[in-house]
């Protein structure tokens, strides 16, 4: 509850930048001159990207959150029991092991969003963020899919 404050806080903060730096593009574009009208198209469409963004990752972070949830019901979750070092950091060695049964898991069940939630933990844990990433759209893929065709 506590990161979903934070992240509400900061929202906050930056629609009030993104409402000023629209009001800046309007005066901008208000200056009558052709180097200030395209600044402020430009400066316009800087906030229009930046919502596009967020809006991408929320919608990600709501995905995975859902997904967790069903896997924690169905008591899928992969269990968080990896040794750690002094400092709280994961056994290299050990997330290798775990990462190698998530991904023959995923092999053996490409179609289960299960798997693929978590092969992108064992990525994550493992330091391989842009996989985790990219297998976690995966398994957001299929897990719409299997609720879509389970509505229907």
């Amino acid at each position: 509850m506590r990161t979903k404050v934070v992240v509400g806080l900061l929202l906050a903060m930056l629609l009030l930048y993104l409402v000023l730096l629209g009001q800046r593009g309007v005066v901008l574009i208000a200056d009558g001159t052709p180097a200030g009208a395209l600044l402020g198209v430009g400066v316009l469409i800087l906030p229009v990207v930046v919502v596009w963004a967020i809006a991408r990752e929320l919608a990600f972070g709501v995905r995975t959150e859902k997904m967790a949830r069903q896997l924690e019901r169905e008591g899928r979750l992969p269990p968080d029991d990896l040794p750690r070092n002094e400092a709280g950091r994961i056994d290299r060695s050990a997330a290798d092991a775990a990462f190698e049964r998530y991904r023959a898991e995923t092999e053996a069940a490409p179609d289960d969003f299960g798997s693929w939630f978590r092969l992108a933990c064992a990525y994550d844990v493992a330091g391989d963020r842009k996989r985790a990433r990219a297998a976690m759209r995966r398994a957001g893929a299929l897990h719409r899919a299997s609720t879509s065709s389970a509505s229907s």
